[in-house]
């Protein structure tokens, strides 16, 4: 058997693997943004966490979420013109586009250190800087990207040019070095506090220069960099970005959100306002129009100098704990504060309900699109029968915690909770009636698989359990007592088959209908919060820092897709097999519609040419031949959007290798091309 290898075409990126995952709330998306920069009056942009980026055309008016080529941490932006802007990031991430942001390009920055900062003073050259002292100068093309030695192995936080030829970069130990060539030189400038980390740099002339830092920082010097005043801005707040409109007038932002502005050259400065996310980045396009950007997707902006702040973000920043939907159209997400958001069309619009309580709401059940019911602290137990517009407050005749409510028909329903607590209904919710549960231990989430079976899962100290009924709720059974962790959710998607996750990255099944459990290999070892199975084979899991997890196949193999968000995500539920929604912290809303685009199908179908091993891979895949075909195989692999992100041409044999280790982990779709026509498979890579 001859094997051969072929050389992959790289196509151009405009999707990542997780784009199918679309932001519903807030808006226009909830991670934290670390750097905004405008051209003009109109067209900016924002970057920030897991490779989010933000563009408006318009002054701030509304901002298009962009899909990039990362997953890591954006943590500068610069725009050159209209259409061309670079960030750059974690790892060495640099990302270019010359198209007005309709796509872009990967660039190769050479390192894998973290770039914090890039600044270009004229269209041709930029300075990007980073952690160890990096500091790299970028040509015209991109192509040369050259390592400049600074003297100094601190983290450099942020550079600015005044020139052509004069650029000066700050960072941690009071770190302030300064080129006058172009970067083929820097000299390390004296300054008295070396014990501070330098956040910001900013000039308003070749001369006049400012700093800004930790615990209210402000440096200013007068003679280009010799010497720096210390000035009392007025707060012992980090300070992570400062900018000036004038040589008078300027403004820092930072931790809890604060913002400073001063009319004397710095001088004296005052507060303007507090907002309840810090703030990373400042910029202005004038003397009136400003824009900041910051925590959990902050956007604030000002038109009149920072008199007045506006935040572009909308929607919920609650934490939230469980979502629910009785039909395609209509669902409910509930959390902290008794807050409960609707939706009436599929998750393109969400309205806050009122429901007269504070309570934190943990779980929302709906027998159909009217009637549900919400459980929480205290022994919150709300129901409601139109749609959500008014809530009665049901008596539970306890204060105990409710973690979990689930309804068999529409009178018979039960809640579970802290210290063992199970309570049942039968009368749609006018009374409830303590069960004895057997345990002490929390039980956090509570399954029916018919009006008889049961289960209910969660656990004590570090062991987690789980309780099934076969008499609607009557006595309940321990069937599982020493699982590894505590055990967060349980879901059974028919009667012997069901799933349990947990701390620790814990992940279960059962075959038998609760009598054995086995554990999987989830592939993490994060918080696993909440588990749906929309059919037999075909799994979600979520949990802390915006974990995702995919089965196709019953559980034998879980997928890791990158994260979408940075919060934890707290509860998943699927209307059908391609269509869910995942929430979690900080009011996050988010809708996949394709199902992350992958079947129960084997990857080698029946009757096909071709076999494709190993899957799952991670690094390279082989494809052999079972019928000699003649001329050329063209391979193209897609991302779940239906972009092409690979494409290789090879000469037939019996054996062709394809290198996929630049692959983000994902599900990708290969399609085989040859005289004989068209084959498709899927494709996993963790």
């Amino acid at each position: 058997m001859k094997k051969i290898s072929f050389s992959i075409i790289f196509t151009l990126i405009t999707a990542f693997a997780f784009a199918q995952w679309t932001w519903q709330n807030p808006l226009p998306q909830g991670n934290s943004l670390s750097s905004v920069d405008f051209y003009d009056t109109y067209t900016g942009y924002a970057a920030g966490h897991l490779g989010t980026i933000l563009k408006t055309g318009d002054g701030g008016s509304t901002w298009s979420l962009l899909t990039g080529t990362t997953a890591n941490d954006l943590l500068s932006v610069f725009t050159i013109d209209a259409n061309t802007c670079i960030a750059v990031g974690e790892g060495g991430t640099a990302l270019k586009t010359t198209d007005g942001a309709a796509s872009w390009i990967a660039l190769s920055s050479g390192t894998t250190k973290n770039l914090r900062s890039v600044y270009f003073p004229d269209a041709n050259t930029g300075y990007v800087v980073g952690d160890s002292g990096i500091i790299l100068k970028i040509t015209t093309d991109d192509t040369l990207w050259t390592a400049l030695s600074g003297g100094i192995f601190h983290d450099l936080k942020s550079v600015y040019f005044t020139d052509a030829n004069t650029g000066y970069a700050v960072g941690d130990w009071g770190t302030i070095i300064k080129t006058e060539d172009g970067g083929a030189a820097w000299t390390t400038l004296p300054v008295i506090w070396t014990d501070f980390e330098f956040e910001s740099v900013f000039f308003t002339d070749e001369h006049t220069g400012y700093i800004a830092g930790e615990q209210g920082m402000v440096l200013k010097t007068t003679d280009s960099g010799e010497n720096w005043t210390t000035i009392w801005c007025g707060s012992y707040n980090d300070l992570k970005s400062i900018c000036f409109t004038d040589a008078n007038t300027g403004y820092v932002v930072g931790d809890g959100g604060i913002i400073l502005k001063t009319v004397n050259g710095g001088t004296t400065w005052s507060g303007l306002t507090i907002t309840s996310n810090s703030l990373s980045s400042i910029t202005f396009t004038d003397e009136n129009t400003g824009y900041a950007v910051g925590f959990r997707g902050s956007i604030l902006k000002t038109g009149n100098g920072g008199i007045t702040w506006n935040d572009h973000l909308s929607g919920t920043n609650d934490d939230l704990t469980s979502v629910h939907f009785p039909d395609a159209n209509t669902g409910y997400a509930v959390g902290f504060y008794g807050s409960i958001l609707k939706t009436s069309n599929g998750g393109t619009d969400w309205a806050v309900l009122s429901d007269g309580t504070t309570n934190r709401i943990q779980s929302v059940y709906f027998i159909d699109a009217n009637t549900g019911y919400i459980a929480g602290g205290f022994g919150t137990i709300l129901k409601t029968t139109d749609g959500g517009i008014n809530w009665l407050t049901l008596m539970s005749g306890t204060t105990d915690y409710f973690e979990s409510v689930f309804f068999t028909d529409e009178n018979t329903g039960y809640v579970s909770g802290h210290e063992g607590t199970l309570m049942k209904t039968t009368d749609g919710g006018a009374s409830w009636t303590a069960l004895e549960s057997g345990t002490t231990g929390h039980l956090y989430s509570i399954c029916f698989t018919d009006a008889l079976t049961g289960y209910a899962s969660g656990g004590f100290f570090t062991e987690g359990l789980v309780l099934k009924t076969t008499d609607a709720g009557t006595t309940w059974d321990t069937v599982l007592y020493d699982a590894p962790s505590i055990l967060m959710a349980i879901s059974f998607p028919d009667a012997n088959t069901g799933y349990a996750v947990g701390t620790q990255g814990t992940i279960l099944k059962t075959s038998n209908g609760g009598i054995s459990w086995t554990t999987l290999s989830s592939g993490t070892t994060r918080d696993l919060m909440s588990v749906h199975f929309p059919d037999s084979y075909r799994g979600y899991v979520v949990g802390a820092g915006g974990t995702i997890l995919l089965t196709i196949n019953g559980g034998a193999n879980w997928i890791a897709f990158p994260a979408p968000t940075e919060d934890w995500l707290e509860s998943v539920y699927f209307t059908d097999a391609n269509t869910g929604y995942a929430v979690g912290g900080s009011g996050t809303i988010l809708k996949t519609i394709n199902g992350l685009l992958v079947s129960n199908e084997e990857s080698s179908l029946p009757g096909s040419w071709f076999r494709m091993y190993p899957n799952p891979a991670n690094s390279r895949i082989t494809f052999a031949s079972s019928k000699k075909l003649q001329g050329e195989a063209i391979i193209r692999i897609f991302n779940v959007n239906g972009q092409q992100v690979m494409k290789g041409i090879c000469k037939l044999q019996d054996q062709a290798e394809l290198d996929v280790s630049t692959l983000a982990k994902g599900i990708y779709i290969v399609k085989i091309q040859t005289k004989s026509g068209i084959e498709s498979k899927k494709l996993a890579i963790q």
